[in-house]
């Protein structure tokens, strides 16, 4: 191989680096999920579309399988009834569905997904809406979180795990 051969090759290699590189902070790394800071940061407030009309199996908290039909993708999450979740996360998803308002402040904020349990998606994709816990003075565990698309999943235990919810179930 020749030195000028070899010069290219060094100079596109360093090129690419450099795409890979801006391409990591505009889309804020690989993977992700939670808030900007831990601590939900960013502000956008657009309510996300409610779960649609999927059939997807299993409802126990954590990973399960499942195929989704209509309108809700499927996850890959095990699942939970619309009407299994506590009365205060049916509450919740009405607001949802209805654009609020929310007795949160932070409700509506950007979820983003930094633990990776949800289906991997473009950032400022997930909302996030706190589910009230009766007794206690503050937020508490209990999350819904929604996509875009119409996919809504559920959290008791503050992200450690997911299930995907079924509208009308």
């Amino acid at each position: 191989m020749t030195k000028i051969w070899r010069t290219r090759l060094q100079l596109v290699g360093g090129f690419v680096l450099i795409l890979l590189a801006a391409w990591i902070v505009i889309t804020g790394g690989a993977g992700g999920s939670g808030t900007d800071d831990g601590s939900s940061t960013s502000h956008s407030r657009s309510a996300a579309p409610s779960s649609g009309s999927g059939s997807t199996s299993g409802a126990s908290s954590g990973q399960g399988s499942g195929s989704g039909q209509g309108s809700t993708p499927s996850s890959g999450l095990a699942t939970i009834a619309e009407s299994a979740l506590p009365a205060e996360g049916q509450e919740t998803l009405g607001l949802i569905r209805d654009g609020g308002p929310f007795p949160y402040d932070r409700d509506g904020i950007t979820f983003q997904n930094r633990e990776g349990i949800l289906p991997s998606q473009q950032r400022g994709y997930y909302s996030e809406y706190t589910v009230p816990t009766p007794g206690l003075d503050h937020r508490g565990a209990k999350r819904i979180v929604c996509g875009e698309a119409r996919d809504c999943f559920y959290t008791d235990d503050h992200y450690d795990s997911f299930r995907q919810i079924q509208e009308g179930q």
